[in-house]
Parts: structure tokens; C-alpha cells; sequence
């Protein structure tokens, strides 16, 4: 089997595919996989670690407001899929697959053009542009939510497929013990904090992490609080850090992003991040305890939606940026809360609450599909 893969922007695109691509892999050891994305785009790091062949197209996503680099991403995107008919021919792929981002256009429109099958995946619970604008093309979309159907256009209801998130096994197969022994940091402290804004970093979140570190962090010692800033936000995030002497403390670390996610996130004890449906998945199966701050710059604010529906379960904290830019102590307060011996009860039924929105067979019905669009 030659799987084409595309998808990129941010993790929450790259991610999915490389989850899907691992799946393959698991049970066709022989089959080959290459990628397509951007040459600037986050792909070409989270790609490079795994060692797919990567090949680039040149595309852009179209502003919401007016903007005269609207004129040359309409034009790209009338180009594109010619480069992306090239990579194809070169590759022969049996399938091509997508997992959003505005890369995904030229490269599965050229695909379905040339009669190959493909499939894409939308982890969000509202469709992005990409997906609508393939949805007339494609074989099939696979959706996280079975409520992302009513965000497509109904007469194309039989493409449509509830799968769930295709999640590491790294997510659920690590123990907290586990994790932290091959961190390195068993026995060295109690309690461990993870947060972070996404691939590409979040202001807010950087800056509300930065508080918890001086108002709680910087006054336990027996808890690591590892965070990290995203590669936009890396250099302001780390002057800030230093400027608030926090670089000082042994049990305070800053990182530009984190590669082994699944290890960190099965030895946290508590993660503060956004709630983009790929994140909300990985804490599902890791039964994480966890705080959103959903960013209030997506589609249909679909983040605070994810993060929502948890919260009302009693499986999540939500707290949105302007509550904590009224009241910063808010989250410190909570995490104080929580961590604190008389939190422990409500930690575990966070874990408890939290677990029953994991789809773990989400990779196996991705893998059975996969199967009979390549037999079609």
C-alpha cells in the first residue's frame, strides 16, 4: 500500500495524519508512506522526526478580512493542484488522505481528478474550509463528532463517517509510573503540571502559565511545571520568563514545544492547554485532569464548544481569556485547589469523567475503511 498523506498549519492537522499514518504501518509493515505539506509550515518539523519522504506545495489560506494577499492565494489555489498532480504522478500513491489545513485542497483535489481514492479527516466539531471545499470531491470524510455532519452540506451524507480521533497508542499505553521513570524524573518530585498553547504558541496562554509559575510554582519545589511557548511566541515567552526570574527554579521548565507528548501528558497530574479536538482526544486517553482556555479565534468558537461539553460533564475546568484577564488568580487558585491533598478526590473523578470521551478504536475503523475505499 502507497499512502499519500497531507495536512498542516498547525499540530492539530499534522497530528491526526501521523496518528493514521503510525496505524497503517501497524498492520501493513510493508506499506510506504510520503507527505505533502508547506515549505514554512510545522509539518516539516513534526514530519522530519518520523521520517516520511516529505514533498511541498506552495499554497495559502484566504483572510477572513480584505487583504491584497487574497489575490495571490486565489491564485494559488487555481495552481496548485497542477504541482500537487506532479508529486502524485512521481509517488503513485493508492490513496490520498488529508487531515485539513489549506494544503489539503490542491493536494486531495488533484488525487480525486486523477481517479484515485481519498479520504479526509475532521477532528473538529465544526467543518474547516478545506473539508467543505472537498467534500464534493472526496471519497469519504471521516468526522470526530457525529455533530461536524451538520456543518456539511446533507446530500453528501453518505460520505460522511463517525470514527472519532485517531490518537497515539502512546496515549494509553503508558502508566504515570512509567512515563515518569523514563522522564527521568521518578522520585525527584510529588506532583507535575504540564501546559502549553499549541504548535505554534498562544499569548494568553503563555502569559497565564507564567503566572501559575510565579504565584504557585516557584513556591513548591516538590512540583515540576513543565511548559511550552510555541515557536511564535518562544523568544517574548522566554524574556518574560527570565525577566521574572523563573529561570532560577530547578522545578520550572521552558520548552519551544514538546515532541514526546504522550509521555509528558500520561506523567502530568494535572495539564493546562486550548481544547482543540485533537488535544481533548489525547486527554481522553490519557484520563488526564485538565484545564481549558479555549482560544477565542477559531471557527464557530468551536474550541470553547469542545471544552464546554466537558466541563458540563464534570470531566474539565474552562476558563475563557477575558476571565482570567478580569481575574488572573483564577487559575492558580484552582490549580492550588486541585493539587492540594483535599483535591485529590475531585482529580479522580475528573480522571474517571474524562475517560468516557476517549474512542479507542478510532485507528482500527480509520485502518477497516481505509481497506474498502482501496478495494472500490
Amino acid at each position: 500500500m502507497r499512502v499519500l498523506m497531507t495536512g498542516g498549519g498547525t499540530g492539530g492537522h499534522v497530528n491526526p495524519a501521523l496518528a493514521i499514518a503510525r496505524t497503517i504501518k501497524q498492520n501493513d509493515e510493508n506499506a510506504v508512506i510520503a507527505y505533502v505539506g508547506t515549505e514554512r509550515g510545522i509539518e516539516n518539523k513534526l514530519v522530519g522526526r518520523v521520517g516520511y519522504p516529505m514533498y511541498h506545495v506552495e499554497v495559502k489560506g484566504i483572510k477572513r478580512s480584505l487583504s491584497p494577499s487574497n489575490i495571490k492565494a486565489a491564485y494559488l489555489a487555481l495552481t496548485s493542484p497542477h504541482k500537487a498532480k506532479k508529486i502524485i504522478r512521481e509517488f503513485s500513491p493508492d490513496i490520498v488522505i488529508g487531515t485539513g489545513g489549506y494544503v489539503c485542497w490542491p493536494v486531495v483535489k488533484a488525487a480525486a481528478d486523477m481517479g484515485i481514492p481519498t479520504a479526509l479527516h475532521e477532528s473538529n466539531a465544526i467543518a474547516g474550509v478545506a473539508v467543505k471545499m472537498l467534500v464534493g470531491h472526496v471519497d469519504r470524510i471521516w468526522l470526530n463528532f457525529e455533530k461536524t455532519a451538520e456543518s456539511i452540506n446533507r446530500k453528501y451524507e453518505s460520505k460522511l463517517l463517525h470514527v472519532g480521533n485517531p490518537v497515539s497508542s502512546g496515549f494509553r499505553s503508558v502508566s504515570k509510573e512509567e512515563a515518569r521513570e523514563k522522564l527521568g524524573i521518578a522520585g525527584k518530585y510529588e506532583k507535575m503540571i504540564l501546559s502549553y498553547g499549541g504548535s505554534l504558541g498562544a499569548e494568553k496562554v503563555n502569559d497565564a502559565a507564567l503566572e501559575v509559575m510565579k504565584r504557585y510554582s516557584s513556591r513548591h519545589p516538590e512540583t515540576l511545571h513543565v511548559h511550552a511557548t510555541g515557536s511564535i511566541e518562544h523568544e517574548i515567552c522566554t524574556g518574560l520568563f527570565k525577566e521574572a526570574g523563573l529561570d532560577g527554579y530547578p522545578n520550572i521548565e521552558l520548552l519551544e514545544f514538546i515532541y514526546d507528548m504522550p509521555l509528558r501528558m500520561a506523567a502530568a497530574d494535572l495539564v493546562i492547554c486550548r481544547a482543540g479536538a485533537m488535544t481533548v482526544s489525547e486527554l481522553a486517553m490519557s484520563r488526564s485532569c485538565a484545564i481549558f482556555i479555549p482560544s477565542p479565534n477559531v471557527a464557530e468558537n468551536h474550541q470553547y464548544k469542545n471544552a464546554k461539553v466537558l466541563e458540563d460533564a464534570g470531566a474539565a475546568f474552562l476558563f475563557e481569556e477575558r476571565d482570567l484577564a478580569e481575574k488572573p488568580e483564577l487559575l492558580t487558585d484552582t490549580v492550588e485547589a486541585l493539587l492540594s491533598d483535599e483535591g485529590a478526590d475531585d482529580m479522580r473523578s475528573m480522571r474517571e469523567k474524562i475517560s468516557a470521551f476517549a474512542t479507542p478504536d478510532a485507528n482500527k475503523l480509520i485502518y477497516e475503511d481505509i481497506l474498502k475505499l482501496l478495494k472500490k
